[in-house]
């Protein structure tokens, strides 16, 4: 007999707006008995029907729902939810490279696909999702025809599924490098071993945006495999790329290598001490950019962020030549806006220097945020000039 979930009194508000997690704190009780993974039915207090998820006794999310009819979790069903999601990316332009499937966002929780060219990237974060992937991979390969898949599911949130971390070809074959177009630049996506599912697809519009503010001299801090560095070498006269990773940095000069730029030089080290030698030998910028990995992925670690990103952005503004800017990122949705902003005035107030906002935004279009979740708006992209 499949689980039938009831809620405490109340708790059916935030899932009714659009929510999709279940707490194992919010239940009353539970009727039925199935395996771990199942598709479980949520009723409320009062026994409405709120909808239908995959079970896992082992998380704390104990249902993640994402059906809110009588449908069921078969073949048609992943294949229209798929098909949605990936024709929002079309109708917006996106073609070679983006995030097909966003998990919340498209109802589809705890599912990733990003699509790389010719080939996808994969990410199942729940148990249920995983005990699935077969099937969803069998839709993508018809609906999709790539010429390989593949799992990163090496990520630390599926421990508490009880899941291992995992990575592996799921379909076809995949190269270690796969070539892929941005902002009219080429780029090799490191889908094996690199950041993410390969690369940062969520700055894509934000990487384009900074060629209005990369005059002169540019350093970009964290640079990874340099997607901000390539775009700010194309109006810059000269970018320095700093990361702590010499494998990222090699990433750097093959993607400049690769599209003929010559004015990018790598810098290997800790940002944090790279930041105060600049300040120390009174080595000033016109740019620089600050696009660090999350700082905290818990809500006990926010402290210890906080004096993170402030360290970073308060150096950052003192080597920034007058009138020129200061690009800041957090991608830690515990690292909320409002805390972000407030980081950034503490900086500027103790850097000394006279600070204003000149653009704010976001993770790109196909990184949809939904209203009742704020787990899925993440991104802070801040433009400030140093006057």
């Amino acid at each position: 007999m499949a689980y039938s979930i009831y809620l405490k009194k109340g708790e059916e508000k935030r899932i009714l707006a659009g929510h999709s997690w279940v707490y194992a704190n919010e239940v009353a009780k539970i009727e039925g008995k199935d395996k771990n993974g199942s598709l479980a039915s949520v009723f409320a207090h009062d026994g409405r029907y709120i909808g239908k998820g995959y079970i896992n006794h082992a998380s704390k999310i104990l249902v993640r729902i994402f059906i809110r009819n009588n449908e069921t979790d078969d073949e048609i069903f992943y294949e229209n939810a798929i098909k949605t999601a990936n024709e929002y990316r079309l109708r917006l332009g996106y073609k070679n490279c983006y995030r097909m499937i966003f998990a919340e966002a498209d109802n589809l929780p705890a599912l990733i696909v990003d699509k790389y060219g010719d080939y996808l990237a994969i990410q199942c974060l729940s148990l249920g999702i995983d005990m699935r992937k077969e099937t969803i991979c069998k839709i993508l390969v018809k609906l999709f025809n790539p010429k390989g898949i593949y799992e990163r599911s090496d990520v630390a949130v599926r421990k508490k599924e009880a899941l291992p971390e995992i990575k592996q070809t799921l379909y076809g074959e995949v190269p270690d490098y796969v070539e892929i177009e941005e902002n009219d630049l080429k780029m090799l996506a490191d889908i094996k071993n690199g950041q993410k599912t390969g690369y940062f697809l969520d700055q894509k519009e934000n990487r384009f945006a900074i060629r209005k503010y990369c005059r002169g001299e540019v350093l970009d801090c964290f640079c990874n495999s340099g997607g901000f560095s390539l775009n700010a070498s194309v109006v810059a006269d000269k970018v320095t790329a700093c990361d702590i990773s010499e494998l990222a940095l090699k990433n750097v000069r093959d993607n400049a290598t690769l599209n003929e730029i010559k004015n990018i030089k790598t810098l290997q080290g800790d940002v944090f001490e790279v930041l105060r030698t600049f300040r120390k030998d009174k080595t000033q910028f016109d740019t620089v950019i600050l696009d660090p990995p999350a700082f905290c992925k818990s809500a006990s670690e926010i402290k210890d962020a906080y004096r993170g990103y402030k360290d970073i952005n308060l150096t950052a503004m003192k080597i920034v030549k007058s009138g020129g800017f200061l690009i800041t990122c957090s991608c830690s949705h515990y690292m909320t806006t409002v805390l972000f902003e407030k980081m950034l005035m503490e900086a500027a107030r103790e850097s000394g220097r006279v600070v204003r906002y000149v653009e704010i935004k976001t993770q790109s279009p196909d990184h949809p945020a939904l209203l009742s979740a704020e787990e899925t708006q993440y991104l802070k992209f801040f433009v400030l000039q140093i006057i």
